[in-house]
């Protein structure tokens, strides 16, 4: 497995980093992998454990606006000044004499990698006791795998889709023995999989002697809190969501009130957040394959109109297709720059690589108390969103 810059997939980059560097991992720790949600449920999770008194680290990718929201404690993101720091010391290692200069170069940290020590840093200076970190890409071979030592205590697998396919593997169940990796022995496992994929996690965790959890409807370790505690947008993605996040507090030994304040906490930038902007709502969600658009589109009524931007390498004419089903009007942009408008042949649209011009177009295209879905892309959602708050207010 490698990663996009080419380079192989391979946790022990993050391990000899973690190492050299003298860096700490947090006594108990809460591993989240899946295709959707990961973020979510984590910034749930990080948020009832600091309910119940902990202090929490939450280490999440990728970012929307700002690097800063990737390392947080207690939910204060790291500084700027903090990255600087780590950065200048970064620097340090690599230059001769330093103490990562004589690695192999395909041995050296790659973003990743130094994303993550730099969380174990902050997670060490703030006394963090227990950290929530999410996977990047898959379970076994991820950088993450290297940050749980014997300290991980639950293990959520969120779900299982076709994803990241060039890395993980073709068929639902290659990708779901990659993250059902994560799994560790002994440690209670909590998942929203389905089918083949939850055939996988279940073979599993059984080899590792882990109690599975799935959720099912009326199972009381998976109840989350009623909508109304939720102060914003309630859809049946974040409720699934929830019902994970809740089932991992649980677990975890959190009191109730704890629960309600991790299934309540705001959604994450590029999550299902909601803006009014010039009379019209719209909905802002990185919803990049199509199983998250499915999700994503469910409870909406037909005839909004679709602002729609994805990655080269995403499934874009999958995810667009479902998006697009029940729109009244759809406009194409460019998710990041240099990256290009899918080419969609299936029925009109309008073409604006711009996405703050693609933005107007699709608020033009829409009647007053309509709706505009933002969606395919969290780098899109990265590129919008402070726009959208400037319209806002």
């Amino acid at each position: 497995m490698q990663t996009r810059a080419g380079g192989p997939r391979d946790p022990r980059r993050a391990a000899t980093v973690i190492e050299v560097l003298g860096l700490e991992v947090p006594s108990a720790v809460v591993r989240v992998v899946g295709t959707n949600g990961k973020g979510t449920v984590s910034a749930m999770l990080a948020a009832g454990l600091s309910a119940a008194g902990h202090v929490t680290g939450r280490f999440l990718s990728p970012h929307v606006e700002s690097f800063t929201e990737r390392v947080a404690v207690d939910g204060a993101p790291v500084t700027r000044e903090e990255v600087v720091s780590f950065v200048a010391r970064a620097r340090e290692s690599l230059a001769p004499g330093g103490a990562l200069h004589d690695l192999p170069v395909n041995r050296r940290p790659a973003f990743f990698e130094w994303t993550l020590a730099l969380a174990l840093e902050r997670f060490a200076a703030a006394s963090v006791e227990v950290a929530v970190l999410e996977a990047g890409v898959g379970g076994t071979a991820d950088a993450t795998s290297a940050a749980v030592a014997d300290n991980v205590r639950v293990v959520v697998i969120t779900n299982v889709d076709l994803d990241h396919t060039e890395t993980l593997g073709r068929t639902v169940a290659a990708i779901a023995a990659e993250k059902a990796g994560a799994i560790a022995q002994g440690v209670p496992v909590v998942t929203g999989a389905t089918g083949e994929a939850l055939e996988v996690v279940r073979a599993a965790a059984h080899a590792a002697s882990a109690p599975l959890h799935v959720d099912t409807p009326h199972d009381p370790l998976f109840a989350a809190a009623p909508a109304a505690t939720y102060p914003g947008r309630w859809s049946p993605t974040r409720e699934a969501n929830a019902r994970l996040a809740a089932a991992g507090l649980r677990l975890l030994g959190v009191g109730e009130a704890a629960v309600v304040a991790g299934v309540s906490t705001p959604p994450l930038p590029g999550r299902g957040e909601l803006f009014t902007v010039a009379g019209r709502s719209v909905l802002l969600d990185g919803a990049h394959d199509p199983a998250a658009a499915a999700r994503l589109v469910e409870p909406l009524r037909p005839g909004y109109v679709l602002l729609f931007g994805s990655l080269a390498r995403k499934q874009g004419l999958a995810t667009l297709a479902v998006l697009a089903a029940h729109a009244t009007e759809v406009v194409l942009t460019e998710a990041q720059q240099g990256e290009g408008i899918i080419e969609f042949t299936t029925g009109p649209h309008w073409r604006e690589p711009e996405p703050a011009a693609a933005l107007e177009r699709a608020l033009a295209l829409t009647p007053p108390g309509g709706l505009v879905l933002v969606a395919g892309s969290l780098y899109l959602a990265g590129r919008l969103r402070p726009l959208l708050h400037s319209r806002t207010a």
